[in-house]
């Protein structure tokens, strides 16, 4: 791979104006190459999320991150000379020398001056004549660059020093993140949630601004600028926590409601077509575009048609690699629609190639919120995109999931009857005794269980039910000893 190229032809010219992004990435080692174009190209599709249309890459294989600016000194000049930056990272300062540095460089100097000027002259104008060509030509295409979207999360400091050689604004992996869910949150809970974590993003990353000197001059001995500036940033946070404890206080009542009914949680990769299937499942206009998080926010439906008991079926955010911890952790409240699942169904995009890795990332943010432990299918969506011969590889790879394609009604028809028979497999068949003085439990009974027929006699209301035998215990301890008796199968 060259060090500037072109990641895919020029789009339609119905994306011609929009601005255009160069990608910036660091092979490290123990990174394969699959896995390194794969992460690019993730970042390609986040930075097209923002409205950005990608034009070039720099890449570099390094040991590590180069601290002061991420890449070497020599991949930087060439990222500047794209950007038509300085090259430089920082304020450089001039090296002091003593008398005999001095001496013996102006030797140095004058020899290789003596040696080389003769035989060298001409090639060294044909190589300098090559390289202004070469860049020429890359910068053709990266002229009006106005983001630089790194594939790292870097430091404050790196992310400075890189703007400052560039003369661009740079977002490293996370900040795109961060920015694609400040734009997609809709709902209030949502909105509090990327905001605390955008705060925490930027904290460390707020600077002085160029009248800092005379803001701290007018205080005397007060703050400076700057950590006013951090100080008011964590009082934010400290009031949208504080409000989102209160919101989230309401939602957990009303997941407290829903706590013995049948849940379903769609989860998985961004884009694996949950929405999609969320929409065929309950017949409801859940937003759906071929875009990463293109929802943010928890919708929670029932199947349809409508069992008895109904089953909700509530669609969570998606996952990606290296999603940023704060924001883990600002939607933990979202994410326990996922904790507290009677089933997980890990949905994903069998046509991507990537499949597996994109299933490790899922299971890896389950397993941090204390999901992993939920019983869970795995449903390979997309499989109108495969050949038959990869679909039928796939079956032979992963022969308990269950394939689909979101788009065929005769799939989404055979998933629903999967799940109600997962739910229905516990169950078992009782006859329960219900005095005439708990009548109300009658149509709890009609919400949460499937009620096969009643009959009323003198000493009450015999129902019977096919239930899971956790339900049936917790209707037991509100009704006389003996009132709930399991009777076999028919």
């Amino acid at each position: 791979m060259t060090s500037a190229d072109r990641s895919a032809p020029l789009p339609p010219s119905t994306q011609s104006s929009l601005p255009k992004a160069l990608l910036v990435g660091v092979r490290l080692p123990g990174v394969s190459e699959p896995e390194f174009e794969a992460s690019l190209a993730e970042l390609e599709r986040l930075v097209k999320t923002l409205g950005y249309r990608v034009v070039a890459r720099v890449t570099q294989t390094r040991t590590t991150l180069a601290p002061t600016a991420v890449l070497g000194e020599g991949k930087l000049l060439e990222l500047s000379a794209l950007t038509g930056g300085s090259g430089h990272a920082g304020v450089e300062v001039e090296r002091v020398k003593d008398k005999a540095r001095i001496r013996r460089e102006a030797i140095e100097a004058g020899k290789t001056i003596a040696d080389e000027d003769d035989d060298d002259d001409n090639d060294e104008g044909e190589e300098l004549g090559a390289e202004a060509s070469r860049k020429g030509a890359a910068a053709a295409d990266t002229d009006d660059l106005q983001l630089i979207a790194v594939d790292h999360e870097i430091s404050p400091s790196q992310l400075r020093n890189l703007e400052r050689a560039t003369g661009i604004s740079v977002l490293d992996r996370t900040g795109v993140i961060i920015e694609i869910f400040h734009r997609h949150a809709h709902s209030r809970e949502a909105r509090m949630q990327v905001e605390i974590a955008r705060l925490r993003y930027e904290s460390p990353r707020v600077r002085e601004s160029p009248r800092g000197r005379e803001r701290q001059a007018g205080r005397g001995s007060g703050e400076a600028g700057l950590e006013l500036d951090r100080r008011k940033i964590r009082d934010r946070i400290a009031e949208l926590k504080e409000q989102l404890e209160a919101l989230q206080k309401e939602y957990s009542v009303r997941r407290a409601q829903r706590k013995e009914a049948r849940r379903v949680a769609l989860v998985g990769y961004t884009n694996a077509g949950k929405s999609s299937l969320m929409r065929a499942l309950t017949g409801s206009d859940v937003y759906v575009e071929n875009k990463l998080f293109a929802t943010l926010d928890t919708t929670v439906r029932a199947l349809t048609p409508e069992v008895e008991p109904r089953i909700l079926i509530s669609d969570t955010v998606g996952f990606i690699k290296k999603l940023p911890h704060d924001l883990v952790a600002s939607f933990k409240s979202t994410l326990d629609e996922a904790s507290e699942a009677s089933l997980l169904l890990h949905v994903v995009d069998a046509s991507d190639p990537s499949w597996q890795a994109q299933l490790a990332v899922t299971r890896e943010v389950l397993t941090e919120i204390g999901a992993d432990a939920v019983p869970s299918r795995l449903v390979m969506n997309k499989i109108d995109c495969l050949t038959d011969e990869a679909l039928l590889a796939l079956r032979s790879e992963q022969p308990e999931a269950w394939f689909l394609s979101a788009k065929r009604p005769a799939d989404v028809a055979d998933l629903r009857q999967k799940i109600v028979a997962f739910f229905e497999s516990s169950y078992v068949q009782a006859e329960v005794l219900v005095p005439f003085s708990e009548q109300r439990l009658l149509a709890e009974m009609h919400a949460t269980m499937n009620v096969l027929g009643t009959r009323y006699e003198e000493a009450g209301v015999f129902v019977d039910v096919r239930s899971d035998a956790a339900a049936l215990d917790r209707l037991g301890a509100r009704l006389p000893e003996g009132a709930v008796k399991i009777t076999p199968a028919p």
